[in-house]
C-alpha cells in the first residue's frame, strides 16, 4: 500500500515538474512571431484604408472617417466573446490556434471547391471566428482586385471631375468584409497577451518579475510589425496596386498561424475554470437576497471560505477580504439553507456544499470587487483612444494635402500619407527601449518596484503626453491652413507646407502610447482576478472600442453643430476651408478634464489584496500576504 502511495506521489511530482519546465522566455519567439505576422496582416488592411475609401470608393471624408472608427469600435468589442470562450470553455491556446488551423483547411477547400471536415462541436465557435477573419480578408482582397466591386473612375482629366460614390451593393460587400474581420479579431485579441503572460509562473518570484518585461517586449514587437505595415505594405498599395497591397497581408495571416502552432510542445496551457459571468452573477444575486442581513465589519473571519472550491480559480493565490464595497460581503454570510449535503452519488458528502446562488466565498466576492474597483481607471483610457484615432483619419487627410517629398530639392519621392504614422511607431519603439533599459533601472533604485514605476504612474504620464500631442496638432493645422491661404491653394485642397510639420504630433502620440497602452495592459492583467485575465484584456480592447465610438459621436456632433447657413462646417472634405484646429482643441480640453478625473481615481485606488502561494526549493507551499496601498503613495 505504501508503495502504491509513493508511486502516486512521484507521478504527481513528475507532473508538477513537467509543468514548471514549460513556458518561460523560450516560448516568446513563437508568440512574438505570431503577433508580428498577425499585426502585419491586420494593419496592412487598416493603415491606408481611409485613402482606399475616399479615392477608390469615392466616400466623403466624414463618412469614410466614421466608417473606419465604427469598424475599429466593433473590432474592439468582439473580443468580449472570445474572452468568454477562453476563460470559461476552451482555454486561451485553442481560442488563438485551433480554429485558425481549421480556417487554413477551409481556405484550401474553398479553392478546391470541396467540403471541409467536420469540426469538433466544442470548438465550432472558434472555427467560425477565424473563418470570419480569413473570409473577411479574402473578400476585401477580391473586392480591391476586381473593378466590378468599385465605382467607375472620376471623370475629367486626371480624375478631377465628378465622382460617383460606390453603389449600395458595393458598400455592402465592403461592410461585410470589415464585419467578418472584426468578428475574427474577437478570437485573437483578448487571448494573445494573457497567453504570453501565462508562460511565466507567478508562484515563483523571479518568474513573476519577468512578466512586466514581457509587456514591454510584446508591445515592441507589435510596434515593429506596424512599422513594416505603414511603410512597405502601404507603398505597395499606393504604387503597385490594392490587389497586391491587400494580398500580402492575407498571406501574412497564414504565416502567423504556422508560427504560433510550432511552439505547441513548449507552452504552459492553463485550463479554463468555468464562466466568470456566472460567478459574478451569483455573488450579486446572493448579496441582493441577503440585503437585509446585518453585517459585522469587525468579524471578517465569519465570512464563508472554501479553498477546495476556489482552487481552480486561484492557482497562484486567493483574494482576501477588503472593507470596500461591503454590500457584497453579504453574499459570503452563511444563513439557514445556504449549505446542503451532496447526495448525487447516493452518499452524503463529508462536508456541506454551498448553494452557489445563495452563498459565495470571500474569494468570489473579492473577484467582483476587484473588477468594480478597476472600472474608473479603465474608463479614463477611453478619451486617449479618441485623440489617438485622429491619426488614422484627419491627420492622414492633413498629410495627403501637404508636401510629402522625402528630401525637398533633392528627391521627388513622396512619402505615402498612410506611412506618416511611421513617426508614431519610431517614437513608440524608441520610448519603449529607453523605458526598459534606462528608466526602469533608475526608477527601481528609488521605488523598489520590479517594474520601476507603478503602472498607474505610467498611465498618468501617457495621459499628459497625449494632451500635449493634441494641442500641437491644433497649432500645426492652423499653420498648414494659413500656408495654403498664403500660397493661393485653398480651393485646390493642398498646402505647400512640408509634411514634416506633422512629425511632432505623431511622435508625441507614439510616446503617449508607450506609456499609456502598456501601463493599461499591465494594470488590467495584474489587477484582474487570475481566472478572468482574457476578459480583462478584452476590457482593454473595449476601451478602444468606446474611444472609437466617442470619436465618431464627437465628429458627428461637431459636423452638425458647426454647420453654417451656406453649408460650410469645421470638417468639410476640403479641410483648407474648415477649422480642424478647433476640433483638435475641443478634444484637448476633454483630455485635460479626463486627466484630472484620472488623477483623483488613481489617488483613491486600492490594489487587490492577494495571498500568494509561493513554492521554495523543497516544493513546500508558503503564504505571502500582498496588500498594496495606493500606487501614488510610492
Amino acid at each position: 500500500m505504501e508503495t502504491v502511495e509513493a508511486a502516486m506521489g512521484e507521478e504527481e511530482e513528475a507532473k508538477k515538474s513537467k509543468m514548471r519546465k514549460k513556458g518561460g522566455f523560450r516560448t516568446m519567439p513563437f508568440i512574438f512571431a505570431n503577433e508580428v505576422a498577425e499585426k502585419l496582416a491586420v494593419l496592412g488592411f487598416t493603415t491606408n484604408m481611409l485613402m482606399y475609401l475616399t479615392r477608390q470608393l469615392h466616400m466623403p471624408l466624414a463618412k469614410a472617417a466614421t466608417t473606419l472608427t465604427n469598424f475599429g469600435g466593433v473590432s474592439a468589442m468582439t473580443p468580449l466573446i472570445g474572452a468568454f470562450l477562453a476563460d470559461s470553455l476552451v482555454g486561451r491556446f485553442w481560442t488563438i490556434a485551433a480554429a485558425s488551423l481549421i480556417y487554413q483547411v477551409v481556405r484550401i477547400h474553398i479553392h478546391a471547391r470541396t467540403h471541409a471536415p467536420r469540426t469538433p462541436p466544442r470548438r465550432a465557435e472558434l472555427t467560425g471566428a477565424f473563418v470570419f477573419a480569413w473570409q473577411g480578408m479574402l473578400l476585401l482582397t477580391v473586392s480591391a482586385a476586381m473593378p466590378v466591386f468599385r465605382p467607375p473612375p472620376c471623370s475629367g482629366a486626371g480624375g478631377a471631375g465628378a465622382c460617383d460614390e460606390a453603389a449600395p451593393w458595393q458598400l455592402a460587400v465592403l461592410y461585410a468584409a470589415l464585419l467578418l474581420n472584426a468578428l475574427g479579431a474577437g478570437g485573437y485579441r483578448p487571448c494573445v497577451v494573457a497567453f504570453g503572460a501565462d508562460q511565466f509562473d507567478e508562484s515563483e518570484a523571479a518568474e513573476r518579475a519577468r512578466t512586466w518585461g514581457f509587456f514591454n517586449w510584446y508591445y515592441f514587437c507589435n510596434g515593429a510589425s506596424q512599422l513594416v505595415a505603414v511603410t512597405a505594405v502601404v507603398y505597395v498599395q499606393d504604387n503597385v496596386g490594392w490587389g497586391w497591397g491587400l494580398g500580402v497581408p492575407t498571406f501574412c495571416m497564414a504565416v502567423s498561424v504556422v508560427a504560433f502552432v510550432a511552439g505547441y510542445p513548449l507552452y504552459r496551457r492553463l485550463h479554463p475554470s468555468g464562466s466568470p459571468f456566472t460567478r459574478l452573477a451569483q455573488v450579486v444575486v446572493a448579496a441582493v437576497r441577503k440585503r437585509r442581513v446585518p453585517t459585522d465589519a469587525d468579524d471578517a473571519a465569519a465570512l464563508y471560505e472554501n479553498d477546495d472550491m476556489d482552487a481552480p480559480i486561484s492557482l497562484y493565490g486567493k483574494l482576501v477580504h477588503t472593507e470596500q464595497l461591503s454590500f457584497f460581503d453579504r453574499a459570503a454570510i452563511v444563513t439557514d439553507g445556504d449549505l446542503t449535503t451532496d447526495t448525487s452519488n447516493g452518499k452524503p458528502s463529508l462536508s456541506p456544499i454551498p448553494k452557489p446562488w445563495r452563498l459565495s466565498t470571500v474569494h468570489r466576492v473579492e473577484e467582483l470587487k476587484s473588477l468594480l474597483r478597476m472600472g474608473p481607471i479603465w474608463a479614463a483610457g477611453i478619451l486617449v483612444i479618441t485623440a489617438y484615432s485622429q491619426q488614422h483619419t484627419f491627420a492622414l487627410q492633413q498629410a495627403s494635402t501637404m508636401d510629402r517629398r522625402l528630401a525637398p530639392g533633392l528627391s521627388s519621392f513622396q512619402i505615402p500619407a498612410g506611412s506618416m504614422t511611421v513617426f508614431t511607431l519610431l517614437a513608440m519603439l524608441t520610448t519603449l527601449l529607453a523605458y526598459d533599459r534606462v528608466l526602469v533601472p533608475l526608477a527601481r533604485r528609488v521605488t523598489g518596484l520590479d517594474r520601476g514605476i507603478s503602472y498607474l504612474h505610467r498611465m498618468g504620464v501617457g495621459f499628459a503626453i497625449s494632451v500635449a500631442a493634441t494641442l500641437v496638432a491644433g497649432f500645426v493645422e492652423r499653420h498648414r491652413r494659413e500656408s495654403a491661404a498664403a500660397a493661393g491653394t485653398t480651393d485646390a485642397g493642398t498646402s505647400p507646407l512640408s509634411a514634416y510639420w506633422l512629425v511632432p504630433q505623431y511622435a508625441l502620440h507614439g510616446m503617449a502610447e508607450a506609456f499609456n497602452s502598456v501601463g493599461h495592459l499591465e494594470f488590467m492583467y495584474d489587477q484582474s482576478p487570475e481566472s478572468m485575465r482574457s476578459m480583462a484584456t478584452a476590457l482593454f480592447w473595449l476601451s478602444i472600442s468606446l474611444g472609437s465610438y466617442v470619436s465618431t459621436m464627437l465628429i458627428s456632433a461637431v459636423h452638425r453643430w458647426s454647420a453654417g447657413a451656406d453649408g460650410s462646417n469645421w470638417l468639410p472634405d476640403n479641410i483648407n476651408r474648415g477649422r480642424l484646429d478647433y476640433f483638435y482643441w475641443i478634444v484637448a480640453l476633454l483630455q485635460v478634464l479626463n486627466l484630472a478625473y484620472y488623477a483623483i481615481c488613481a489617488r483613491c485606488y486600492l490594489f487587490k489584496p492577494l495571498q500568494l502561494r509561493e513554492v521554495d526549493d523543497d516544493a513546500k507551499p508558503q503564504i505571502e500576504l500582498q496588500e498594496k496601498a495606493s500606487p501614488l503613495s510610492h
